[in-house]
């Protein structure tokens, strides 16, 4: 099980994960920030990129702010 600290930019042109040089990671989504849009977006990208189902993948604090805490399992 690990974590990661998110931190998350909805509206963006391009879909995108990145690596910070703390440790956190950046997410650009395309999704709007309305009725847990970019959360989805967020779980499927994180899904995607460590090759993991959705259902591993669960937003574990900050789900209405843009610094979260992402659980991998």
């Amino acid at each position: 099980m690990t974590t990661l600290q998110v931190k998350v930019k909805p509206n963006a042109r391009l879909r995108q994960l990145e690596a910070q040089p703390d440790g956190s990671w950046l997410a650009h989504l395309k999704s709007p920030p309305i009725d847990g849009k970019a959360n989805q977006e967020l779980i499927a990208l994180i899904a995607e990129h460590f090759g993991l189902r959705k259902s591993q993948v669960q937003i574990r604090s900050g789900a209405s702010g843009r610094m979260k805490l992402v659980q991998l399992d």
